[in-house]
């Protein structure tokens, strides 16, 4: 594929070409992965105007199936999909359809086009300039006030290199790492550009309906939004575009920043455009408010963090391709986007932590931010679990509980879970709940679990359970961890498909940065050390007394080699026949019998257990 169709190197002229083939690959796999997810002799039960499916592995977003797609059922007959629930998804189908209650169907999922549809029409823009594509040393914009402020150094700078940098400047990148106020930052600027300029106008863009919200909640006051909410429906319209003109920030999804040109707003009416979370969008994904509305003097901003989750993607074509490596990345991999060299200039790294206690925050800032974050919490809230009943060691508030138990999933779901970490966690949520010196509310909890079937077994209605992804750009008090997995057998199968935390490391440095004042992990240490981050962790951990249970099987003293592959010997001792095993696990969870009859290819299943992408 590369050599016939993605051009030999990634310039300006050639940028379309090249990523409408990543585009084209993705959307080939994804809508080949939700050919496993048909459901044979499926039941629809209705209740007023809808037909209700249960859907197996619908709370594991597999398939993700939101608000407004469609579903194939009977000959072609197609149903919108009107409500989503955990377990099951209402539909609406023309009034001619009928369905009895012991009717049958083959229900096949159909793929949302519009993202991608959005990202192609982007990419046809005329709007291809290097400096924002490809900046150059000779993009550096000319000299930049430069802050002394001792409390908000960092923050500062980044407002100042923003607001008056000249119209028509390279992107400036603010550098986020987990704590340090990027969005924050960034609705600041937003804030300093229109007090500025009475002429200047923002778009300011996020790749999730959440982070969007966030902006927009950060800069205008809740009961100025809903008037922008078609009540009857209580769904968000746009309004004529006479109207929109007049509105000086304008924030809304990257896909949907496509609404713009659309309703017929011309090209440079923005002398901003933000792109927060940039790290989680694909590349062509966060270029589509950039190349449909930025002319010569739009001033583009991303905000993000490369070393946290970036964006999911399913086709492996597309993945080694570069599909998964964001705009934000790869801008900092330019020489002109160093942390030190372009300091105020291209970007600038917020380095002070507000949220963890320094116990917790030393491990992530040492192995990927170079030992750079400060610890600047409030003292009431990062130490609130020193000393207490919940640590092992009064002054270190990590605990790592040593468990092993049993994986299993459910016949009719491919979610693993293991109920002797449910038992841990339960009971330390209880514990917490019940403490009469240290009270916290649900909200002040949090439990990450990489698997679905885990987090349906939480104890309190008001704690948040879910996954990683769930959890980026989100802090608790607490923070508890299960990994699940204690299988040694499936480890061949985690590191093969990328599954929970193992051989994933922003995923790690994602869910260990999370807290605030304790950071409970329950896992079975034999498994999570096989690897080599995981095992320099749990050293951590260990060596600064914070270990529960039983004792680790390795010398926690002894140097960490990043390069080992600390699985090889259980890959030896399991001897496991990856292609049966991934075949009985499709038989076992979505319906993949005949995927087994027919013998494919592992390689070919093997985005069964992917996450898949939000659309928004």
């Amino acid at each position: 594929m590369q050599r016939m169709y993605i051009p030999q190197v990634l310039t300006s002229t050639t940028y379309a070409k090249h990523f409408k083939h990543l585009i084209w690959a993705e959307e080939f796999q994804m809508d080949h992965d939700l050919e496993y997810y048909g459901i044979n002799d499926a039941q629809l039960s209705r209740h007023n105007s809808y037909y209700y499916l249960k859907v197996p592995g619908l709370a594991e977003k597999r398939p993700s199936v939101l608000v407004g797609d469609r579903i194939l059922a009977r000959h072609w007959c197609e149903g919108n999909v009107h409500v989503v629930r955990k377990e099951e998804v209402g539909l609406k189908f023309h009034r001619s359809f009928v369905a009895s209650p012991s009717e049958k169907f083959f229900i096949r999922f159909k793929l949302n086009r519009y993202p991608v549809r959005r990202q192609h029409q982007a990419l046809d823009s005329a709007f291809s300039q290097d400096r924002v594509l490809f900046p150059s040393s000779s993009h550096i914009p000319r000299a930049i006030p430069r802050t002394t402020a001792p409390t908000t150094y960092e923050v500062t700078q980044a407002v100042l290199s923003i607001i008056y940098r000249e119209r028509g400047s390279m992107p400036f990148v603010i550098f986020g790492p987990p704590g340090t106020g990027k969005t924050v930052t960034m609705v600041e600027a937003i804030l300093q550009v229109l007090a500025m300029s009475s002429t200047a106008r923002v778009l300011a863009c996020a790749p999730s309906n959440s982070a969007a919200d966030l902006i927009a909640k950060d800069e205008i006051r809740p009961p100025l939004l809903l008037i922008l909410t078609r009540m009857e429906t209580a769904t968000f319209s746009v309004p004529p575009m006479i109207r929109m003109l007049r509105f000086r920030v304008i924030v809304t999804t990257c896909v949907s920043a496509n609404m713009m040109p659309g309703i017929g707003m011309p090209r440079g009416h923005f002398s901003h455009i933000f792109v927060d979370e940039a790290g989680q969008a694909t590349e062509p994904e966060a270029m589509i408010g950039i190349k449909s509305m930025a002319d010569n003097n739009t001033n583009v901003v991303l905000s993000g963090d490369p070393k946290q989750l970036g964006p999911i993607i399913r086709s492996t074509v597309a993945r080694a391709l570069g599909l998964e490596k964001s705009l934000i990345e790869r801008l900092m991999e330019r020489e002109i986007y160093d942390e030190v060299q372009g300091y105020g200039k291209s970007v600038v790294k917020l380095i002070k932590n507000f949220r963890s206690h320094s116990a917790i925050l030393k491990f992530p800032n040492e192995k990927f931010y170079r030992g750079d974050l400060q610890c600047c919490g409030d003292p009431k809230v990062i130490n609130f679990y020193l000393n207490s009943q919940h640590v092992v060691k009064k002054t270190f508030p990590i605990v790592f509980h040593s468990t092993c138990g049993k994986d299993d999933r459910e016949a009719s779901s491919p979610s693993f879970f293991n109920i002797d970490e449910v038992t841990q966690v339960k009971a330390l949520v209880q514990s917490l709940r019940s403490d009469r010196t240290l009270r916290i509310t649900d909200n002040d909890i949090g439990i990450i679990a990489p698997y679905h079937a885990q987090r349906l077994r939480a104890v309190a209605d008001g704690v948040k359970v879910g996954s990683v992804e769930e959890f980026q750009g989100q802090e608790r008090r607490v923070i508890i961890i299960s990994t699940v997995r204690s299988s040694k057998e499936f480890v061949e199968y985690d590191l093969r498909h990328t599954l929970g935390f193992v051989a994933n490391p922003r995923r790690f440095n994602v869910a260990v940065t999370r807290a605030q004042a304790l950071l409970y992990i329950v896992g079975d240490p034999s498994v999570l050390a096989l690897d080599p981050l995981w095992r320099g962790f749990l050293n951590y951990i260990h060596q600064n007394g914070g270990w529960k249970g039983s004792s680790p099987t390795w010398d926690t003293r002894a140097p960490v080699d990043e390069k080992s592959r600390y699985d090889a010997v259980v890959r030896g001792k399991a001897q496991l026949d990856m292609n049966e095993f991934t075949r009985m696990i499709e038989a076992l969870t979505i319906g993949g019998v005949q995927a087994l009859q027919d013998g494919e290819d592992e390689d070919v299943n093997a985005n069964v257990d992917r996450p898949w992408n939000e659309v928004e």
